[in-house]
């Protein structure tokens, strides 16, 4: 199942509301033979056997390290089909996965446990960007949860078509008019080439209106003093389906071929036929792997206009109700692995002599040393064309970063039918789809608190 789909059924499950009391958690933390026993989620599946065998020699060197702890590790990382009851029945790993949509939730509704007055004792806590470990936290200052990884949407584009339809390379599309003149280029090399593509269904067109908004430096919704309400049907709404829709029918650059889903685009840049469309770099290996694309014929490159790009990543979360020593074992282990800059290396090596991507580009989530240190373990065993992304890379920092909105899936789904519209229908009201799609969200957004 793809990033995507994991995420938009958690985010779904995680907007019913679901309630646990830190009561339900309780158990022997401490068994008689005086060891901690750790419950973790994300150990890859047997069938992913390079994974699955990797992930459990860091749990015995880790074991090895700290004899008072021990590791019960769960394969899997987030099942919608069981999350649910876990999570009422109190059933949930002692740490466990969550993509950033998920912290501000599970804390609000305290089905997590507060671990900032341990952070003191685990020095490279403090070299996490602040707005990373923000998302972890609630509005006190309490932390609940350390990210993994984050990431970013970029441009990713064919760099072979650019060349053939006389386009820079090196140079991608700086501006939403940039991108609709090389998509005509693009379009005009013969039959079957699409100069961009995007989405329109199963919620990825909602997805990718929010991240085009956002590079407009528009929002999705507003905290009008406590009330959310939709702030989309605006000049920057307009823009987006505007141009989306002058693109379809004026330039014919986007192709007939509509009501596309996530892995339609991946398909299609794989097949050497798609010029460019918005994504995260970690497509590039799903190209590569599962529709046999070539590492060399991709580049990335940040998002037009660059006012802003939806943002978001992945981490791990403290159940409610544990004990101290369960806290503090669950921060060695995270801080061991999967929050430490000093495992990079070792990690990297062992990507490249299996034959895993090392070097794509990622928002780090360190700063300082540590963020030292994880760059000069991805430059030391790279193994795909970094060149390739330095326009990526190289906007890091400067263009700013917004998570999604409240009931991000629900809303996804409204203006879902807003991107069908503008490119199946020539004759689609701009702005009566988005005075429809405001209201939908503004009664979706009624109970956000």
């Amino acid at each position: 199942m793809s990033t995507f789909t994991l995420r938009t059924a958690l985010g779904l499950l995680l907007a019913a509301g679901l309630t646990v009391s830190a009561a339900a958690c309780g158990a022997d933390d401490v068994p008689k033979d005086g060891k901690v026993t750790l419950v973790i989620n994300g150990l890859p599946p047997a069938t992913e056997k390079a994974g699955h065998d990797r992930f459990l020699a860091n749990v015995a060197e880790f074991e090895k390290a700290n004899p008072e702890i021990r590791i019960e590790a769960h394969e899997g990382k987030m099942d919608p089909q069981t999350f649910p009851a876990k999570l009422a029945g109190g059933q949930l790993e002692d740490v466990f996965y969550v993509y950033f949509t998920d912290p501000a939730g599970l804390i609000a509704k305290h089905q997590v446990s507060d671990i900032s007055k341990y952070l003191k004792d685990y020095a490279v806590t403090g070299q996490i960007k602040p707005e990373v470990l923000r998302v972890f936290q609630d509005g006190k200052g309490g932390t609940y949860g350390l990210p993994y990884k984050n990431y970013s949407m970029g441009l990713l584009y064919n760099r072979d078509l650019f060349t053939k339809a006389g386009l820079d390379p090196n140079t991608p599309p700086a501006t939403w008019a940039d991108l609709r003149t090389a998509a005509k280029k693009i379009a005009t090399l013969g039959p079957g080439y699409t100069g961009y593509g995007d989405y329109s269904k199963s919620n990825t067109g909602g997805w990718h209106f929010t991240t085009e908004l956002y590079s407009l430096g528009g929002a999705i919704a507003v905290d009008d003093g406590g009330t959310w309400k939709a702030a989309f049907h605006d000049a920057a709404g307009r823009q987006v389906l505007q141009q989306l829709k002058d693109m379809r029918w004026t330039d014919d650059s986007m192709g007939s071929r509509q009501l596309l889903e996530w892995a339609d685009l991946l398909q299609m840049m794989g097949s050497g036929k798609l010029g460019m469309y918005l994504a995260t770099a970690d497509n590039i290996p799903t190209i590569v792997n599962q529709y046999k694309g070539d590492y060399a014929r991709y580049g990335l490159g940040p998002i037009p206009d660059g006012q802003g790009t939806l943002g978001g990543g992945e981490g791990y979360m403290f159940k409610a109700g544990l004990s101290p020593e369960k806290i503090r074992a669950g921060l060695k282990w995270l801080t061991f692995w999967f929050t430490s800059p000093e495992r990079i290396a070792a990690e990297n090596k062992w990507a490249n002599e299996t034959g895993q991507p090392v070097g794509l580009p990622e928002p780090a989530i360190y700063t300082g040393a540590a963020a030292a240190t994880q760059a000069a373990a991805d430059k030391q065993y790279a193994n795909v064309p970094q060149a390739n992304y330095a326009p990526f890379v190289a906007s890091m920092g400067r263009v700013p970063v917004k998570l999604e909105p409240p009931n991000a899936q629900q809303i996804y789904a409204v203006l879902d039918v807003a991107m069908q519209k503008v490119l199946t229908d020539r004759d689609a009201n701009v702005d009566q789809l988005l005075s429809d799609a405001e209201k939908q969200v503004n009664s979706i957004l009624a109970g956000v608190r």
